[in-house]
């Protein structure tokens, strides 16, 4: 039974309601019951209330919704007598077992100080918040008598499916994960680099490959993704900044042809374009892929619009601490890219950004000026419970793929991308 009281008139309600795919017209009349119940209120309260429960009882309703019950306490303006009609109403709904579900416009606060807060069993607030230029839906439950249930807000949003929800990722994660680490090693395929980490990186760790702009960040994860679907490891790669065609295009300019693995399953690429869309969501969509393929590796090419789309700022360390032990629960061994903003200079400050707090991993990828020219290196600032070299190497990316040269020792500060040299050589060149 949905019963309105001053709300929109019932030919326009299923007006709108036959915009969503779970609407179904046949159900109008058999299973479903429409009735205004607001002209019983202007009488009184026993009477809005034997409407009610009578028609729940002739119709064998097991779910009776009011919608609009502050038109009732305007009309009204008597708590007394609002109290009774609620408590009469849920004690009637009770007996019939018949659940009641009423909505409000009132917001969570002022409605707990006002009589149905005592009477209702549950209490659902929905609200919409700015972040930014939009707007953003959010659920929680406020109150549920005897039952457990998730704390604090969550994501929902309106679809032509109707509503979906999304509990925060935090209120799903265990916060203590019982994890053994492994002994594989997930490697990039790149024979010098994968000496540097001791073989690859360690399965089920999370890495952190942060870069100037244009080095190649995308280039070295593509080989990780790559190497992993070649050994038969099923591999999502998500990105947010270049569409799959593009991806596949820059692969094969240095050697790298993803498309058998595509073609195949065993690499699955997805676009996410950097628009306003909630981290939960792309989130969910994520640990859903990496469920349904069964994946060992996990790419995500662009961290900083992740973070970006946490639209509370303070949630996000605990955000992603919650999908980092998701995916070391899952046993997937993750490599997150992140954009360093200066091309050179000696500020390396990572403490924004929570992947290279919480990941057990850090490579940096950067610029280096040295008597003119531009040279890239990299270097692997951090493995967790690992052994690694820590030399700083020189790279190069050329139609024949990505290729790490020997150690550079012939300047100093190359970490700040404004090198000294020191008077030997860097990449074949003599200096003097």
């Amino acid at each position: 039974m949905f019963s309105t009281l001053t709300s929109e008139p019932h030919d326009k309600l299923v007006e709108h309601l036959s915009g969503f795919k779970f609407f179904r017209r046949d159900l109008l009349g058999e299973g479903v019951f429409l009735i205004n119940a607001y002209a019983a209120m202007k009488k009184s309260g026993k009477e809005a209330r034997d409407l009610l429960l009578g028609t729940v009882r002739e119709r064998g309703a097991r779910l009776l919704v009011i919608d609009g019950m502050r038109s009732m306490r305007d009309l009204w303006q008597d708590e007394s007598r609002l109290r009774e009609f609620f408590y009469e109403l849920v004690t009637g709904l009770a007996a019939v077992d018949c659940v009641g579900l009423f909505t409000t416009e009132y917001g969570a606060e002022r409605l707990m100080d006002l009589p149905e807060a005592t009477t209702l069993d549950a209490i659902l607030a929905l609200t919409m918040k700015h972040h930014g230029a939009r707007r953003v839906r959010r659920v929680e439950v406020v109150k549920m008598r005897g039952r457990p249930h998730l704390t604090g807000e969550h994501f929902f949003e309106i679809g032509e499916e109707g509503i979906r929800i999304i509990p925060r990722i935090e209120a799903l994660t265990p916060p203590a994960v019982d994890f053994t680490q492994r002994e594989e090693r997930a490697a990039f395929g790149v024979p010098e680099l994968d000496a540097l980490t001791d073989g690859g990186l360690p399965a089920g760790t999370t890495t952190m490959l942060a870069g100037s702009m244009g080095i190649g960040k995308t280039l070295f994860s593509l080989q990780f993704a790559l190497d992993g679907a070649r050994k038969g490891e099923k591999t999502l790669f998500v990105g947010f900044v270049e569409e799959p065609d593009v991806l596949v295009g820059r692969g094969q300019r240095i050697g790298l042809d993803v498309r058998p693995f595509v073609a195949s399953g065993a690499l699955q690429l997805l676009y996410q374009p950097p628009t306003e869309v909630e981290a939960d969501t792309v989130v969910d969509r994520i640990l859903a892929d990496i469920a349904r393929l069964g994946a060992r590796r996990l790419v995500i090419d662009g961290l900083g619009s992740l973070e970006l789309s946490v639209a509370d700022v303070d949630r996000r360390e605990m955000f992603f601490g919650a999908l980092s032990r998701r995916l070391r629960l899952a046993g997937v061994t993750t490599v997150f890219t992140k954009e360093v903003t200066k091309v050179a200079g000696g500020e390396l400050d990572f403490s924004s950004t929570p992947i290279a707090i919480l990941g057990e991993n850090l490579l940096l990828l950067r610029f280096v000026e040295l008597r003119g020219r531009i040279h890239r290196i990299l270097s692997v600032l951090k493995m967790r419970d690992s052994k690694y070299q820590s030399d700083l190497r020189e790279f190069e990316i050329t139609d024949q793929g990505i290729r790490v040269l020997a150690p550079l020792r012939s300047a100093h500060g190359l970490l700040t991308g404004q090198a000294l040299p020191l008077g030997s050589a860097i990449g074949g060149e003599e200096t003097s």
